[in-house]
């Protein structure tokens, strides 16, 4: 298990990443290293409300802060800047994908998807994922590295940047890119912390999203912990065998312990559960299918977000046809328990729910 949000991160190691720390973490780094922590202020806003890119360009900053910084930056510390591999905008004029690049040459996809009225980043987590969900190109890819707090943490500032120069800003941010969030739990958890600090990015946790395939450990934690963030859970299954056979993650955490913890979270926590529902054309997407997930949700405080499948050459799966997604979609509205089809962005780029992948690089962190 990593190490709690709540420890400290100042490392022992010669760099420190700025964007890794909290505001009173960043403070006892300009305290230990001589500068005045009258200036965390300054430093945090660089970093985290103007999200600027290069802290050298910064000539606002006071002397004794720009001078630590001018002589520390690659030195002792750093920043998660993540350049720009390759930038695909979608056909539909609403969707960017963007492939970044880490420090150590791996490569993650970031998403920035429009809607009336407002914008919204899908970020990774992980380079790659352990999950191996089979119609997800990213499982398909296998897992690579947990993601820092300050790469998660990047990935939001970058999609800030894109839409502040287009006058527009972010609004929502949901954790559905690269990898299973809550297998990154404590660095996931300290990276939202960082970014809805309302004196930084100020991202409303209510406007949070948190995906995941039923890591029964990290939902247990996030109700045990209260965290504020709504939580998504990835169903696509309504028997142990079926979901098993989408979802490899089922044979360690069967449906009745997932179903168990998400129970457990709505009476802790009181919080709508979103579960998500990847339509597969004949696999399921019968009324049977929809008789069991209604049965499943019966009493919950839930929301059932109907995706028709994103098709990946990993998968030979199909996406439903309107007609079964239709039907499927009044049933469970029939049953009592809220329903959407997800209006679907980015497909003609790869950019949509379970597309995102990247080259596997070799690991060397």
């Amino acid at each position: 298990m990593m190490e709690s949000p709540s420890h400290s991160m100042l490392p022992t190691a010669s760099v420190t990443h700025l964007h890794d720390l909290t505001f009173e973490e960043l403070r006892a780094l300009l305290l230990r290293e001589g500068v005045s922590p009258a200036h965390t202020s300054a430093l945090w806003n660089a970093l985290h409300f103007r999200a600027d890119a290069d802290l050298r360009a910064r000539e606002d900053l006071s002397p004794p802060l720009r001078r630590w910084l001018l002589r520390e930056l690659d030195q002792t510390v750093k920043t998660d800047g993540l350049p720009i591999a390759a930038e695909t905008p979608s056909g539909d004029g609403l969707t960017q994908k963007f492939l970044l690049r880490l420090q150590d040459g791996q490569e993650i996809e970031t998403v920035i998807m429009g809607y009336e009225g407002r914008h919204t980043a899908c970020v990774s987590t992980q380079a790659g994922c352990a999950m191996g969900c089979v119609f997800c190109a990213t499982g398909q890819m296998g897992f690579v590295r947990h993601l820092r707090a300050g790469e998660i943490v990047a990935q939001v500032h970058h999609a800030r940047r894109v839409l502040a120069a287009r006058g527009q800003r972010l609004r929502n941010l949901v954790l559905m890119g690269m990898g299973e969030p809550l297998h990154n739990y404590d660095n996931v958890m300290r990276a939202l912390g960082i970014l809805s600090d309302t004196r930084g990015a100020n991202l409303g946790p209510a406007k949070i999203s948190i995906s995941t395939v039923g890591v029964v450990p990290g939902i247990r934690r996030m109700a045990e912990e209260q965290r504020p963030y709504n939580l998504a859970v990835s169903l696509h299954g309504s028997t142990d065998k079926e979901r098993g056979a989408l979802v490899p993650a089922n044979q360690r955490w069967p449906l009745a312990e997932l179903m168990a913890a998400c129970r457990d979270y709505g009476e802790a926590t009181g919080r709508k559960i979103f579960f998500a529902w990847t339509l597969i054309a004949g696999v399921n997407d019968t009324p049977e299918h929809a008789r069991r997930v209604a049965g499943l949700l019966q009493g919950l405080n839930a929301h059932v977000n109907l995706i028709p499948l994103n098709e990946t050459q990993g998968y030979e799966g199909r996406e439903s046809a309107e007609v079964a997604a239709a039907d499927f979609h009044q049933r469970i509205q029939e049953c009592g328990i809220p329903c959407t089809i997800r209006q679907r962005r980015g497909i003609d780029v790869a950019a949509g729910c379970g597309q995102l992948k990247a080259d596997r690089k070799k690991r060397t962190l």
